[in-house]
């Protein structure tokens, strides 16, 4: 993966960046799936359908987000 210093957000998208970095973080990679998983269980729990489409929504950003934020708050 490029260093934590160059590497960009737009970079952190990439899919082979987003598979290297999960490959080399198993417990974020866990924690992850269950995020994907589970968020969407308590979305409906809490509100109901509309409870289900927002934890959707906010596994789907964590997971593509979680490599750049993780890897910045390393850098720091």
């Amino acid at each position: 993966m490029a260093s934590h210093s160059e590497l960009s957000f737009s970079d952190s998208l990439r899919s082979d960046r987003r598979q290297q970095f999960y490959e080399q973080h198993k417990t974020c990679a866990i924690a992850m799936i269950l995020a994907v998983f589970l968020l969407p269980f308590g979305g409906v729990y809490v509100q109901g359908l509309l409870g289900a489409i927002c934890g959707v929504v906010l596994s789907i950003i964590a997971y593509y987000v979680a490599p750049f934020v993780v890897l910045k708050l390393e850098e720091d």
